[in-house]
């Protein structure tokens, strides 16, 4: 699965599945992701879906398209997902916006309902050092000490993310064995001196022959909203990434954010592609 992961970025220059699909291959999860494959004419894996709750992904290898395998994995998808219970709309999502997802998207009746933008700034130039208010110091996480701590204000800060909001300690504690988690890069902003967690900038480097940085999940308690602690987060974290030799980062946030894509924007960063996720009707 993962090498025909691998054969689609090469073709599209986007990675097909997103970080809770390859968390699902990897560990499973609760209740189990639903798996899908989709053999070749010679037996070889042609295509891929995962199903999680109402949420799925599909990949066909590049080889093996334009031969209707998409949408076979499509309407198998849909077959589970009309078949689960209580029977429930499926959403799909499409890394890089690609033009045969949307055309596939709207002869299955599906409809373009959200669009995470993926953002990127270099790292080489001029970054502004990071202004703290009086009395706010940053940390890096402590892994156990701060999980309560962290998951309360995560929860609070995304209240209406459809995701990230939803968190537990088991998501956390997942994250928290991942090869890439360091908490060295995950900056806690606290307030001084009875330490009460008022936001966050939990920094990622994906690694490879081309690393990049990622403001992983940024988030700040809204009762501490007005005192610039995004924008001072934000910087805290690009400069630890910079430290680590890193020369480039990104994030993603949606398109429907324009205060969070005015705040990145205004730190210097710029589109660069966009994922969407598309419902059945």
């Amino acid at each position: 699965m993962l090498a025909l992961a691998g054969a689609a970025e090469r073709a599209d220059r986007t990675y097909p599945l997103s970080e809770p699909v390859l968390l699902g291959l990897r560990h499973g999860g609760t209740p189990p992701p639903v798996h899908l494959l989709l053999p070749g004419d010679a037996g070889e894996l042609a295509g891929y879906a995962q199903l999680a709750g109402d949420a799925g992904e599909l990949v066909v290898h590049p080889q093996a398209r334009r031969q209707g395998r998409g949408r076979a994995l499509a309407s198998a998808a849909l077959a589970v997902a009309g078949g689960a219970d209580p029977p429930g709309r499926l959403r799909l999502w499409a890394h890089g916006d690609h033009p045969g997802a949307a055309g596939l998207a709207r002869s299955l009746g599906f409809t373009r309902t959200r669009v995470l933008l993926q953002l990127r700034r270099p790292l080489t130039g001029p970054l502004p050092e990071p202004r703290l208010p009086a009395g706010v110091a940053v940390r890096p996480y402590r892994p156990g000490a701060d999980d309560g701590a962290w998951l309360a204000v995560n929860a609070r800060a995304f209240a209406d993310h459809p995701e990230q909001g939803r968190w537990t300690a088991a998501d956390l504690r997942l994250r928290q064995a991942e090869p890439w988690f360091d908490p060295a890069g995950f900056l806690l902003a606290v307030r001084e001196p009875d330490g009460q967690l008022l936001g966050f900038h939990w920094t990622k480097v994906h690694p490879g022959s081309d690393p990049i940085g990622e403001v992983y999940v940024l988030g700040v308690d809204p009762a501490a909203h007005g005192l610039g602690l995004g924008a001072a987060l934000t910087l805290a974290g690009l400069h630890h990434l910079r430290e680590r030799g890193l020369d480039r980062a990104m994030l993603y946030v949606d398109e429907s954010n324009p205060a969070a894509i005015g705040l990145y924007t205004k730190l210097g960063f710029t589109r660069w592609s966009a994922d969407v996720s598309y419902a059945s009707r």
